[in-house]
């Protein structure tokens, strides 16, 4: 839970829009992913933060939702059923390694699969969080599957 708390305050403190050096040929650009990077941030205090959330990602919210992405870890294992999705490899994650704080998703699958450096593609129900951001991911993919 730390690691996820720590992934959660990173995003908050430095916004989903967080400008990086990095490799653009590894990036995932798509008009999904934009939907997600949409998403702004509130802070009421040192310790809450919460998303404000447009019309633009609400119309996709509880519904199939697709994006391909980096996994990030949330657990050591090779196999994963909860990490989340960035649109940037590990190597290149403020947290990480280098460079900006990447777009992430939490990802939550119905069947592991394994840990890889490649991207992949999941589709699962997109949910939209209002709790406090510093201790829940506000957007994620829950019931998902790779594709």
């Amino acid at each position: 839970m730390k690691k996820l708390s720590l992934i959660i305050i990173l995003l908050a403190g430095f916004g989903f829009g967080a400008k990086a050096q990095h490799d653009p040929s590894d990036q995932i650009l798509s008009t999904n992913w934009d939907v997600i990077g949409s998403v702004d941030f509130k802070t009421v205090k040192e310790t809450e933060m919460y998303a404000i959330f447009g019309n633009e990602i609400k119309k996709y919210a509880n519904k199939p939702f697709e994006l391909e992405g980096y996994i990030v870890p949330i657990k050591d294992g090779m196999k994963q059923t909860k990490f989340m999705l960035s649109t940037l490899p590990i190597n290149q994650c403020f947290y990480c390694g280098k460079n900006g704080v990447p777009i992430m998703v939490q990802v939550e699958l119905k069947e592991p699969i394994k840990f890889t450096y490649q991207t992949v593609k999941i589709k699962g129900t997109l949910k939209l969080s209002t709790a406090n951001a510093m201790d829940n991911p506000p957007i994620s993919l829950v019931g998902g599957k790779a594709l």
